[in-house]
């Protein structure tokens, strides 16, 4: 306090600390004053780390390990070998042959065939998933409460069916002699009757993609649906009374809001159409043509029709490498949206 404010204070009264003094307080060698942080806890302090949380999570750590990480090990290791039939039955030890494995699968026209035909599957998968899962959300959210509930029901049910079950029900439903396809064609004036679905691998696959999305469908639709209850009315009548349109609305505020969610199940709807295997594997009665097969199929073909267990492996880790880019891009969404919260 300057010496006119003392003064102006009178006699009798002792001078005061100013604001800003009673906010620092004096170095830790009694230099320049620092200002206090909230709770009284010197700036240079760091909290005491315990480790309790760490040893709660060790089991849990230990046990993926050994489910996970010893045959991840032991199918790098093989897919340096040469390992055969004689080589597992007779227990004869594999021979090293490097990279071997790796150069012959990536210089085979086949693979790369393959891999663009499961690419090209993920891609038609996803989308079409993604968009009726949306537009079934967005249906939810307009009807009335009872009639929500049914298709939740139903969603539900359908969520429940094993995947086993569900593309034997399908095969059924496209069967040549018996399904139920042909004769509702051949009622409506097509000649259907007898038809294979399955001669044609483009027809083939269109039946294989009706199954994966419907069985990808009640997760994706449930999922939209709970983040479209998140979105804040106020936001849209503002928008409407602004004179935006409904696409305009949906464009510019719903979106946004529903937008990380619908990045994260989008991420997880291309890992598990990438890992497609049983609906094809039943599709085609556990005889799957060349034609018909996916990444995961041609590991499959590659180690037990083709006799070489160290080239289905090889083929399983170049395939797990680039489902790594896809799972490291998920983990970055699931980061930002911790983040933001």
């Amino acid at each position: 306090m300057s010496a006119a404010g003392t003064r102006a204070a009178g006699p009798g009264t002792p001078p005061t600390a100013s604001t800003a003094d009673r906010t620092r307080t004096p170095g830790p060698s009694g230099g320049r004053p620092t200002p206090e942080r909230p709770g009284g806890r010197a700036p240079g302090r760091r909290r005491i780390r315990t480790p309790l949380p760490y040893a709660l999570i060790a089991p849990a750590v230990l046990g993926l390990g050994a489910v996970l990480g010893w045959p991840m090990i032991h199918m790098i290791i093989l897919s340096f070998q040469d390992m055969r039939r004689n080589n597992l039955w007779g227990n004869l030890p594999a021979p090293w042959v490097g990279l071997d494995q790796y150069t012959r699968i990536l210089g085979d026209s086949h693979f790369w065939v393959v891999a663009a035909r499961t690419g090209l599957f993920v891609v038609v998968c996803v989308l079409l998933s993604m968009s009726l899962g949306l537009l079934t959300a967005m249906l939810m959210q307009r009807v009335s409460t009872w009639v929500r509930l049914l298709i939740i029901a139903a969603l539900v049910a359908a969520w429940s069916i094993p995947r086993l079950v569900a593309t034997s029900i399908f095969r059924w439903l496209f069967d040549t002699d018996y399904g139920f396809a042909n004769s509702a064609l051949t009622a409506l004036g097509f000649d259907h009757q007898g038809h294979n679905w399955f001669v044609n691998p483009w027809s083939g696959f269109g039946v294989i993609v009706l199954v994966v999305v419907w069985g990808a469908l009640p997760f994706i639709a449930i999922t939209l649906y709970a983040a479209l209850t998140q979105v804040p009315k106020e936001l849209e009548e503002a928008a409407r009374m602004d004179g935006a349109s409904g696409a305009g609305i949906f464009r510019h505020v719903t979106l946004p809001v529903i937008k990380p969610v619908l990045t994260m199940v989008t991420t997880l709807s291309v890992i598990w159409d990438f890992g497609v295997f049983e609906q094809v594997w039943l599709m085609r009665g556990a005889h799957v043509e060349a034609d018909y097969e996916l990444l995961g199929l041609y590991a499959f073909n590659a180690a037990f029709t083709g006799n070489s267990f160290s080239q289905g492996a090889a083929i399983a880790l170049i395939t797990m490498l680039l489902l790594l880019g896809i799972s490291l891009f998920y983990l970055r969404q699931m980061l930002k949206i911790g983040e933001d919260e």
